[in-house]
């Protein structure tokens, strides 16, 4: 029984529980079952699954503190996860505000994780990714401002993404697995995820990948930015690297790697090693005044809608000038894939890039 089921069946009870005591009769009584039952129709429907993603994915208008004892108002982000028509939910999103002792502005971290075979690969990224990434970035002396070096932000996610997958091959974590997902410990290699991460700061934005989820800026009256390349099999320059590590790519309902996985690179997955890789590909992108938000979202997403009909989409809803916009803009995303019949879980995340003038 689904989540929504036990909700909206509790609805149900107390529904009737309260119309037979205020005195309604039997009418009432049929009035509160029938809206009980349309909520639990509607739950069945869309299978929304709560983000677990701490107190930051809760309000976009909330004070953080931070070093200093000085309040600060967080860049206004929105997130929405569905399951979709997939039985299990096994996308996970990860927002962490101020994660870094940012020298000169805020420092925030977004991610999504989409998992195959299981979702713990993809819960360990969301849990623990920002706190590698964090240890990396403090260990070799990388600071936030814009006169470091791209490079040093390159290695820094080279080095945090290469952790992430040594920490879900560990057997600590295949023995925990075993006793919280629906996988078996013996094929906890078999599990894996893609990742899509993005730090923003005051005036650029770092994004690193790691398989077929996307990152893609948004910027007043211009293209769609796509920041992110899908690693697909049949891309010639994975399909080149995949060959020459001794691997096949072979077409069983499109390319994958040895016939089976439809990425060429993710976290975990280790019996597919090396021919699928955690090393992610890592872009540096000044930020500029006419950017309106970034969108990280899984290939439940980009399967049926384009880059820049997600611009448009966000776009709609920053004019409606409403305070979680952002919010608003990835919920309608996710509708829109469902609507147009996307068959993988769709998670998605929004952050405003507007400069403060502009969003006063």
């Amino acid at each position: 029984m689904s989540m929504a089921q036990v909700c909206c069946d509790s609805a149900a009870t107390a529904a009737a529980t309260a119309a037979v005591v205020g005195g309604g009769g039997p009418e009432a009584e049929a009035r509160a079952r029938a809206r009980a039952e349309r909520r639990r129709r509607a739950g069945e429907a869309g299978r929304w699954k709560a983000l677990g993603v701490g107190a930051e994915v809760a309000t976009s208008t909330r004070k953080r503190r931070v070093e200093g004892g000085d309040h600060a108002a967080p860049r206004k982000h929105g997130a929405a996860s569905v399951a979709g028509r997939r039985r299990e939910m096994e996308d996970a999103v990860s927002v962490r505000e101020s994660f870094i002792a940012a020298g000169e502005g805020r420092c925030d971290f977004y991610g999504v994780f989409d998992g195959h075979g299981c979702s713990h690969v993809a819960e360990a990224c969301r849990d623990r990714m920002h706190d590698i990434l964090a240890e990396e970035i403090s260990a070799a002396g990388v600071q936030s401002r814009e006169s470091e070096p791209a490079a040093a932000w390159t290695a820094a996610m080279e080095r945090s993404f290469a952790r992430m997958d040594a920490e879900v091959a560990s057997p600590s974590v295949a023995a925990a697995a075993s006793t919280t997902c629906r996988c078996d410990a013996h094929k906890c290699d078999h599990v894996g995820s893609t990742a899509v991460v993005a730090v923003v700061e005051d005036g650029r934005v770092v994004v690193s990948n790691c398989g077929d989820s996307r990152a893609v800026l948004c910027r007043a009256d211009s293209p769609a930015v796509a920041l992110t390349s899908d690693h697909k099999p049949d891309r010639p320059d994975e399909l080149a690297r995949i060959e020459a590590a001794g691997g096949r790519v072979i077409f069983w309902e499109g390319a994958r790697v040895l016939g089976v996985l439809a990425m060429s690179r993710a976290i975990g997955d280790g019996y597919l090693k090396p021919y699928v890789t955690a090393v992610p590909e890592v872009t540096v992108t000044d930020r500029t005044e006419h950017d309106e938000c970034l969108i990280l979202a899984s290939d439940g997403l980009w399967d049926v809608v384009s880059n820049e009909a997600a611009c448009e989409v966000a776009r709609a809803c920053l004019r409606r000038g409403r305070d979680k916009w952002c919010a608003e803009a990835a919920t309608l995303l996710t509708k829109l894939a469902l609507a147009r019949r996307s068959s993988d879980n769709v998670s998605v995340v929004v952050v405003d890039l507007r400069p403060t003038t502009r969003k006063q």
